[in-house]
């Protein structure tokens, strides 16, 4: 047979083992498939649970946050108010009094008081840029009127004390200017004390700040200042404001005194021009002033004044008297600590200050001529 007769051979087949299936998940579908509709469900309400839980824990994470930061602000702001309100009281109100008390006996009255201006007004603006938080809006509303209040009243009062010092018959009414600005102050003090410290107080304690104390204010020392004659007593005796009311009204009807006479020790003496009155030299010297209320009225904060001039220095004194009645006399004693020496020849001058509403006042002022011996 050929070569090529030959039937060929089959190829031959090889065989492979079958793939073992793979298992189906429990409770899965045979096969693999899709799950069943109620197990997606399940699934799909527990993602969405999970879920709404981290988004109320960030949530409440975030409020937290927030309400801490609104904690702090309000700490801030009491912070910030306090300081203001002890700047105003400590620095500015006790420079202020101290300055209004020494009157005419500090140098730099005026260069002082608008030194204590500058920081009445500096209080101020501190608290018209405070950040408050919307808890205490009324409260920062009545605090920028408390510290303006007393800037204001602290530059009027520096615009009259230049007046209220001085000489003039203008100083009663500066005077009188100067306690009318004392309205200001004690308006503030009860602005603060009845609606910006407790609008404070609520504020912190309806945000559990219960261990945050509110700073008190109190910027009038004392309701004193209110009166013009106290002012005037203060600032310039001289100036006869004390002998004034408040207002500046004078009652109907006269008023006035005039002296009667004066003894110095046991000397009655004689007005100048009458002859020389010998008074020995020997301190202290009382002089004893008797004078009249020749008015129709009843007179409050009198001033009496002693003077003796031509020895090596002058010596004077004053006394005041809180009320002489309408129509009567009395007799006031003054003393003088110390006398020229012997062999001086001196003029005594004693005055009683015209009030308000007095005309006749030729009678106010009369001189003795004395020879200390």
């Amino acid at each position: 047979m050929s070569f090529f007769d030959d039937e060929p051979d089959e190829p031959t087949r090889v065989t492979r083992p079958a793939r073992p299936r793979r298992a189906a998940p429990a409770g899965g579908p045979p096969g693999g498939g899709v799950p069943p509709a109620d197990i997606a469900r399940r699934r799909q309400f527990a993602l969405f649970g999970g879920l709404a839980i981290c988004a109320l824990l960030l949530l409440l994470f975030v409020k937290s946050c927030s309400s801490t930061r609104h904690k702090n602000a309000l700490k801030d702001y009491n912070r910030e108010v306090t300081s203001i309100v002890q700047s105003s009281d400590r620095t500015v109100s006790k420079q202020l009094f101290d300055v209004l008390s020494k009157g005419g006996q500090s140098q730099d009255v005026t260069v002082a008081v608008n030194q204590v201006r500058l920081v009445a007004e500096e209080d101020a603006k501190r608290a018209r840029d405070l950040n408050a938080p919307d808890d205490v809006t009324a409260a920062q509303h009545d605090l920028e009127q408390v510290m303006n209040f007393r800037a204001e009243g602290v530059k009027n009062i520096g615009d009259l004390l230049t007046k209220a010092l001085s000489n003039q018959p203008s100083a009663v009414a500066a005077i009188r200017g100067i306690a009318g600005q004392m309205q200001l102050f004690l308006a503030s003090d009860v602005v603060y004390s009845q609606r910006v410290a407790p609008l404070i107080v609520d504020a912190l304690d309806d945000n559990d700040l219960h261990d945050q104390a509110v700073s008190p204010s109190k910027f009038l020392p004392n309701i004193g200042w209110l009166d013009a004659a106290k002012v005037g007593n203060k600032i310039n005796p001289d100036a006869g404001a004390a002998s004034s009311s408040v207002t500046g009204e004078v009652k109907p009807g006269t008023h006035g005194h005039g002296i009667i006479g004066v003894k110095a020790g046991a000397v009655a003496l004689s007005p100048t021009g009458s002859g020389i009155n010998r008074v020995p030299a020997k301190a202290p010297l009382a002089v004893e002033v008797t004078y009249a209320n020749q008015g129709e009225n009843d007179e409050s904060n009198v001033t009496i004044s002693v003077k003796i001039t031509g020895g090596p220095k002058a010596i004077s004194s004053t006394k005041r008297l809180n009320q002489t009645k309408a129509g009567t006399q009395a007799a006031v004693p003054i003393q003088l600590t110390s006398v020229p020496p012997s062999g001086s020849s001196t003029t005594m001058t004693v005055t009683i200050k015209p009030v308000p509403g007095e005309k006749k006042t030729d009678n106010n002022t009369t001189t003795y001529t004395i020879l200390f011996t």
